[in-house]
This record gives structure tokens, C-alpha cells and sequence, in this order.
């Protein structure tokens, strides 16, 4: 099986170094961030999409913001992040199966790239797709679809595995199963919504899930 997971919210924990650097970009444009639990909700969308409302879509106004976060991510941001706990055995276990694994995430390929090199388990993915940065979109569906190009996969022997919305509809719209997993920042109703072929609340059940 060729197994897709999102970064952000499915593999690590980036709380930290997403919200202070979206703060920084605020802070640089003097306007207020939003609420802590407001700016969880910015891990997983694609940044222009986010910025966007607190700009008052003003298109020069967003690419700033996005700058100035990319200024501060460059150099501390992408170091911030913590793995999930149960998640480095999971990858070794669908490894040891035979199982396929790339990297689908909504982060810039060349902002996504070194994180994933620094994983103990990194090497274990045999491809790392992200958006051009200059993007506004997820692309997801997308991004999937040169996945299961690349690897030569049939869609119904692949599986995109992820926290938020964005993951399940990249899945749905590639006839690929989508599944879901309660450790991120999404939840299970935005993921039910989404049409989720399964919802993992631990890794260990994912793990009974795509080894099963």
C-alpha cells in the first residue's frame, strides 16, 4: 500500500513554531493576533487563506505577512516541533510491512524538506510533496494525484492520512481512502464531514487500521 501523510498535526507537533511565527508577521504589520485557540486553527490551511481575513484580503498586505512569517520560520520555526508519541514506531511497523510512504503537506516543499531530513525516521519516505510558495492553495488533491503517478499506485491501494479537513478532501476527490487521526488539530466531526473512510484516535489504531 502507498501510505500519504500530512506533516503538520498527523507526523509533529508544530503548535509552537506556526503560531510564533504567524505572531511575528502580525506584529510586524502592527495588527493584533487573534486568540491562541484561533491561531490552532491556522495549522493546516495554507497561510494566504488565513491572513487573508485579518488583512482585509488586501493582496500586498498578505504577501507581506507571509514574508515576514517565512522571515522568522527560515531561522527558528521550522526547528519547533515536537514528534508525536507512538509515531516513529508507527512508520516502522508500515516499513516493515512493504508499505510505501511519502510526505503530502500543505507547508512549502523547500520549508517542508529540511524537517522531514531531521526525522529520526525521515529517510523512510520515499518522496516529499509540498505547494510552490508562492501558492494561496493546499492542493492536496493535487498533490496526490503526482503521488499516485509517481509511485505507479492504483488509488484503491493507497491511503492519505491526516488531521484536518484538507487531507480527507485531497483523499475524496482522488478515490483515494482517506484517514483521519484525533491527535492533530482537527477533530472528528470536521473529519466525519470531510467523509473519512476511518478515524484513528491513537496511532497504534492507525497502525491496526492500514496494517489490517
Amino acid at each position: 500500500m502507498l501510505c500519504l501523510f500530512d506533516l503538520d498535526g498527523t507526523l509533529i507537533d508544530s503548535e509552537h513554531g506556526i503560531t510564533a511565527c504567524v505572531r511575528h508577521a502580525l506584529a510586524r504589520l502592527d495588527v493584533p493576533a487573534p486568540a491562541h485557540e484561533e491561531l490552532r486553527r491556522w495549522i493546516g490551511p495554507p497561510l494566504r487563506h488565513s491572513f487573508a481575513p485579518l488583512l482585509d484580503h488586501d493582496a500586498e498586505r498578505i504577501e507581506a505577512a507571509v514574508a515576514y512569517y517565512h522571515e522568522r520560520f527560515d531561522t527558528h520555526g521550522w526547528r519547533e516541533h515536537a514528534i508525536y508519541p507512538g509515531i516513529e514506531a508507527l512508520i516502522g511497523r508500515l516499513r516493515g510491512a512493504g508499505h510505501q510512504l511519502a510526505v503530502v503537506t500543505s507547508k512549502p516543499h523547500r520549508h517542508a524538506a529540511p524537517i522531514v531530513e531531521h526525522l529520526p525516521f525521515g529517510a523512510a519516505f520515499g518522496r516529499l510533496y509540498g505547494p510552490h510558495p508562492g501558492s494561496a492553495h493546499s492542493e492536496k488533491a493535487s498533490m496526490i494525484a503526482e503521488a499516485l503517478a509517481d509511485f505507479g499506485a492504483d488509488p484503491a491501494d493507497a491511503a492519505m492520512i491526516g488531521d484536518r479537513h484538507f487531507d480527507i478532501d485531497g483523499a475524496v476527490a482522488n478515490w483515494v481512502r482517506g484517514f483521519g487521526v484525533l491527535w492533530g488539530f482537527g477533530g472528528r466531526a470536521e473529519l466525519e464531514l470531510a467523509g473519512a473512510h476511518a478515524i484513528a484516535a491513537t496511532p497504534d489504531d492507525l497502525a491496526a487500521l492500514l496494517l489490517a
